[in-house]
């Protein structure tokens, strides 16, 4: 197949060698005029023979927006678009109605697979109508992993279903994290483990809590064995707030992902006003030790 493929960073570039080594022809348009085929979105669509199928990789929100507005007068009745960013998935349906107006069909596909996956394939998980996918079903195959398609690839829903699935998908993914990292600080911390790296590597065969990204943690921990090049400051890209939102909309207990993506926020304080708090009231009210603030930190008050 012939695909124009917008947003050529991290992972469109990935998708883009990918592709061409399955056979495709992509003709990818950047910003950046050293990975780019096309000098502009106008010019990436004056090099696509119709029908057309346009996939999008830039940021969400605004970006998204835009790309995809300046697409839908450009293209014609009869070509497709397909998101395949992490946008919100309420925002699917604004993208298929404004494409709709000109006969342009749209399709949401959740991507996951990071840097890795040129080599390993992505996971896909694809929202709108069944003849939409099935006429790009070539380009998912080749994007996704080797073996069974069911292992790979799903056509979740209608429009907007593609985003969800990877959002929720993302939201696991922060409890996941968040458990090997504090069960690693747990490690570091008990004096009678004398090889953290040893034993976190011994749980990659054979143990319930095995998968990639436990290998991943281990690869990290063959170059950094305590980590400590690395400041703990993490941010979101904003599944994970979203996956919160839907819980809470939906009356879904999610204590798990909740409590991950607030270890997101707290990693980026450098000092808590709400702790600050905490350690003033357990000092009123039962004379504890605190730690005052500045370069040197010394106890204060008596215990109790």
């Amino acid at each position: 197949m012939q695909l124009g493929l917008v947003g050529l960073g991290r992972m469109g570039f990935n998708m883009r060698e990918r592709l061409r080594a399955a056979g495709h022809e992509v003709v990818g348009f950047d910003r950046n005029p050293d990975v780019s085929d096309a000098t502009s979105l106008a010019d990436l669509v004056s090099k696509l023979s119709g029908p057309r199928v346009v996939w999008v990789m830039v940021p969400a929100g605004e970006p998204t927006r835009q790309t995809v507005t300046e697409l839908s007068g450009l293209l014609s009745a009869g070509d497709l678009v397909i998101d395949g960013g992490n946008s919100r998935f309420s925002d699917d349906t604004n993208h298929a109605a404004l494409l709709a107006e000109k006969d342009i069909a749209y399709l949401d596909c959740g991507v996951s697979g990071g840097v890795w996956g040129k080599d390993n394939g992505y996971g896909l998980m694809v929202g709108g109508d069944a003849e939409d996918v099935e006429r790009v079903m070539p380009i998912f195959d080749a994007l996704r992993p080797d073996g069974p398609r069911e292992e790979g690839f799903a056509h979740a829903g209608p429009v907007g279903a593609g985003h969800y699935a990877k959002m929720i998908h993302n939201g696991i993914e922060y409890g996941l994290m968040q458990a090997y990292a504090e069960g690693f600080e747990l490690l570091e911390a008990a004096k009678i483990i004398e090889d953290v790296p040893g034993v976190v590597k011994a749980w990659q065969r054979g143990t319930v809590v095995r998968s990639w990204l436990l290998d991943l943690l281990v690869r990290a921990l063959d170059s950094d064995p305590e980590l400590d090049d690395l400041r703990g400051h993490v941010e979101d890209s904003g599944e994970g707030r979203w996956t919160v939102e839907e819980a809470i909309n939906l009356a879904v207990p999610a204590p798990v992902i909740s409590a991950a993506l607030f270890a997101r926020f707290r990693s980026r304080q450098d000092d808590s006003p709400a702790m600050r708090a905490v350690a003033s009231l357990r000092q009123q009210f039962g004379g504890h030790a605190v730690q005052a603030a500045g370069p040197s930190s010394g106890a204060g008050s008596t215990q109790g």
